[in-house]
């Protein structure tokens, strides 16, 4: 039997969210990131 499980990567709950200069998007540049904790 094969199980397939999908796990989606998040921004870590710890760090700081921080938004684009221009306002589109979060920025994802060195920041640390984990398994989405309600998978």
């Amino acid at each position: 039997m094969k199980i397939l499980v999908p796990v989606k990567r998040v921004v870590d709950y710890n760090v700081k969210i921080r938004v684009k200069p221009d306002g589109s998007g979060v920025e994802l540049a060195n920041v640390k990131m984990s398994m989405n904790p309600f998978d």
